[in-house]
């Protein structure tokens, strides 16, 4: 048992998917510990009593008080620096940390390998980079899981009955904030977007957090060659000697590259002269859809398993037996000529602009709550394959004003109606503007909260309407 969390006074703020794990290990480990939430639904006093039936201590309906005699703080990775919790913190000297800065001084715990993390953050595609990263590394026959802000407890993962031979692991900029001693094996980060502004306070410091995550790599920092500010991140970063720089990229790759070569994935870092040479991983094929920015996923999934030793073959087969998850670029079916797909995961510009890249012709199904968020250069760019586009949701004035400020000559049917049914009328007004071989994309730039419970269900409505169509 860890001797420096015997009998130390530790608040855990914020119960849900971290907050009740961190609470049993650490009351597992002999911490007092106490619970501090915000608040006092039925969830949280379910999960209260289960906490409380094992001796920890949970105050409901106030998070912002710092309980006496706190000697560490271990937060939920989605409560603000700026919370009175930590300002008091702050001025009584209480270190906070986050889950993954738990997991990770927990690794090796009674003396059990410590699995080595491959990392992975950026503002779209972390997910699936960071399934496709696990689905190679099974096939190179290693013990590994998908785990971190995949929904999956890093806790769990260290102090479980499995032992891993590596851990893929997905990092969002909340949680890289909370964990200022996290050492990767090797990292990547895919892209660099404006997002949670409102929590990080700006774009230099949401990149500052993003860029935590190369700090004491041991092998590679991976990053994105088409997007610079990735590259800078890893310039600035204190690594250990010996760790190199490798650039992904869907053109022909560099030295110390992975890149595209006639429909063929290649690496020109992890091979023997990386000068003249370049090693074969994959067909573009094999990538599942092989859209572009899921092709910039599978080399950025690819140059973290090559770090760690993979062979070309596992790359393969592992992006071959790669499913990705609902609502991601998903094809739904097609209908009278016309593809229809739903990417109701694109709640933000970034992400819907890669999935508008996608595609030739298409009618675009957009809106929802934009947080904040501004569409004049995603509709520049994307107006030439715009047949027409159908808004729906909260906000879709936004995106009305940038089509008729951008792009005049595309039909836009806007509906002024927020219920769920809207999506089966938004479906039936997109094949009315489509032809065939034309694609019908749900790619929202928005989240769904204004009409839907989540990204998921505005999806499930998307395909329900669209098998009503073909019915």
């Amino acid at each position: 048992m860890p001797s420096e969390f015997t009998g130390k006074h530790v608040t855990v703020a914020g119960l849900g998917v971290s907050g009740v794990p961190a609470a049993k290990v650490l009351h597992g480990l002999g911490a007092h510990v106490t619970v501090v939430n915000d608040g006092d639904d039925e969830r949280a006093r379910t999960q209260a009593a289960e906490l409380e039936s094992l001796g920890v201590t949970v105050r409901l309906g106030d998070g912002d008080t710092l309980p006496e005699g706190t000697e560490l703080i271990v937060t939920a990775p989605g409560w603000k620096p700026t919370k009175p919790l930590f300002t008091a913190a702050g001025q009584a000297g209480v270190p906070v940390w986050g889950d993954v800065e738990l997991a990770w001084r927990l690794r090796g715990l009674d003396g059990r390998k410590a699995a080595p993390w491959l990392a992975v953050t950026g503002t779209n595609g972390k997910t699936t980079t960071v399934q496709m990263l696990a689905s190679i590394l099974k096939a190179a026959g290693l013990r590994t899981a998908a785990v971190g802000n995949i929904g999956v407890s890093l806790l769990d993962a260290v102090t479980g009955d499995t032992e891993y031979d590596v851990l893929a692991v997905e990092l969002s900029s909340y949680q890289l904030h909370w964990a200022p001693s996290l050492r990767a094996h090797s990292a990547a980060v895919l892209n660099l977007a404006p997002d949670h502004l409102d929590w990080h306070g700006s774009m230099e410091a949401y990149a500052a957090d993003k860029g935590r995550i190369y700090e004491g790599n041991r092998v590679a920092c991976v990053y994105n060659v088409a997007d610079r500010a990735t590259e800078d991140l890893v310039r600035a970063a204190d690594v250990e000697e010996g760790c190199r720089a490798v650039g992904f990229t869907l053109g022909t790759p560099g030295p110390s590259q992975l890149g595209v070569v006639e429909g063929l994935l290649v690496d020109r870092a992890f091979v023997e002269d990386r000068q003249k040479n370049a090693q074969e991983l994959a067909e573009v094929s094999d990538v599942n859809p092989p859209a572009p920015h899921n092709i910039a996923n599978a080399l950025a999934a690819a140059g973290l398993a090559c770090a760690f030793g993979v062979s070309a073959a596992a790359v393969r087969d592992g992006l071959r037996a790669f499913t990705p998850d609902a609502h991601r670029i998903a094809h739904v079916a097609d209908v009278d000529g016309v593809a229809y797909v739903d990417d109701s995961k694109a709640t933000n510009t970034h992400a819907t602009e890669a999935s508008l890249a996608a595609y030739e012709s298409i009618v675009w199904i957009a809106g929802g709550l934009a947080k904040g968020a501004t569409f004049d250069e995603l509709v520049t760019g994307a107006a030439k394959r715009l047949r027409g586009a159908v808004l729906i949701g909260a906000d879709r004035a936004l995106i009305r004003e940038a089509l008729a400020r951008h792009a005049p000559e595309v039909p836009v049917v806007d509906l002024d109606r927020t219920d769920t049914g809207a999506m089966l009328q938004a479906v039936q007004e997109a094949r009315r503007l489509a032809r065939p071989g034309d694609t019908v994309l749900l790619a929202p730039a928005c989240a769904s909260m204004d009409m839907f419970t989540n990204y998921n269900q505005r999806g499930d409505a998307f395909a329900q309407a669209v098998r009503e169509l073909g019915a």
